[in-house]
């Protein structure tokens, strides 16, 4: 702080030095931060360079002598055809889900952009579906996938095919996943993409009305442009999301028929919590992380490009 004083032929000047009065409000304001970064460190931080120590462990949960192994568990991994299979499973709900879950999102948001009762019920019922628990959802699925008295066998008997065995087919169990999990979480995206929509000025519609502009000429001019940066947190999040696939797999499969629908999480929770193997277990979430934080980066990084040009 500067202190000025006027005299009738001079003004000086007096520079006064930071006291432990103006100091102390720069520490009250971390103390702010503190508790959050406390958490931070504890449950984030900690946990992760914990797993990547234990990752290079050979370790058990009933034995408390673990043996350093290095980079042992990381090469039994890769050598492991139920974890690259798992690899692969996941991958491909990942490539199934997430532009199911962007389309049919924006799709469903842009038919009930609208300030009616009907609009509102609907956003009500389609979001409702993600309140539910994974339990719930499964059980509901189950009774739909029944080969023998479910609503599809049902319907598929009406029009004169033959009932499938959806979750005991092979090449049907991880799509059969894919579809309870975007009926379950489809009220997400398109609750983003509403209020996204939502925040588009009218005016630009009504511009583009006076210039003719065809509802497809609009949608691509005005509506897209202006919600990239919800479609870029939608992709993002529903990538790293997908990516944890557990509940579903493990209630409506138990990841087979013969491995075709075991999804990393599921591996991993198998390793740790029924072998035992926590190391093993470990190493294979740091794949986990690793392929998420890729999968997440490459997308970011591509969507940015796109929405600065």
């Amino acid at each position: 702080m500067t202190d000025v004083t006027l005299s009738p032929g001079k003004a000086t000047a007096a520079v006064k030095r930071p006291t432990g009065a103006s100091i102390g409000p720069r520490w009250s304001n971390a103390l702010f931060v503190a508790p959050y970064l406390a958490f931070y460190l504890a449950l984030l931080v900690y946990p992760l360079f914990k797993g990547i120590w234990m990752s290079m462990l050979q370790s058990d949960m009933f034995d408390d002598t673990s043996k350093f192994a290095g980079l042992a568990n990381y090469y039994r991994l890769f050598n492991d055809k139920v974890f690259i299979g798992s690899v692969w499973n996941t991958i491909w709900f990942v490539v199934m889900t997430v532009p199911a879950f962007v389309a049919i999102g924006l799709l469903l948001a842009l038919a009930l952009n609208r300030s009616d009762r009907t609009s509102a019920t609907l956003r009500a019922i389609f979001f409702g579906t993600s309140v539910l628990s994974v339990t719930i959802v499964t059980i509901i699925w189950k009774m739909m996938y029944m080969p023998g008295n479910g609503a599809i066998a049902g319907i598929m008997r009406f029009f004169g095919m033959e009932p499938l065995a959806f979750t005991t087919t092979a090449s049907l169990a991880l799509p059969a996943i894919a579809i309870t999990t975007v009926w379950w979480i489809i009220g997400l995206p398109m609750m983003l993409f509403l209020a996204a929509l939502q925040q588009i000025p009218g005016e630009l519609y009504e511009a583009a009305a006076l210039d003719n502009a065809s509802r497809w000429r609009s949608f691509w001019s005005i509506t897209m442009p202006s919600i990239r940066r919800t479609l870029l947190v939608v992709v993002i999040y529903e990538i790293v999301a997908q990516f944890q696939l557990f509940g579903q797999a493990l209630l409506l499969t138990q990841g087979g028929p013969n491995n075709a629908s075991r999804p990393i999480v599921l591996f991993i929770y198998e390793q740790g919590f029924r072998s035992w193997n926590l190391g093993y277990a470990a190493a294979a979430s740091e794949i986990l992380f690793i392929i998420m934080a890729v999968a997440a980066l490459a997308q970011f990084f591509a969507s940015r490009k796109r929405v600065e040009e």
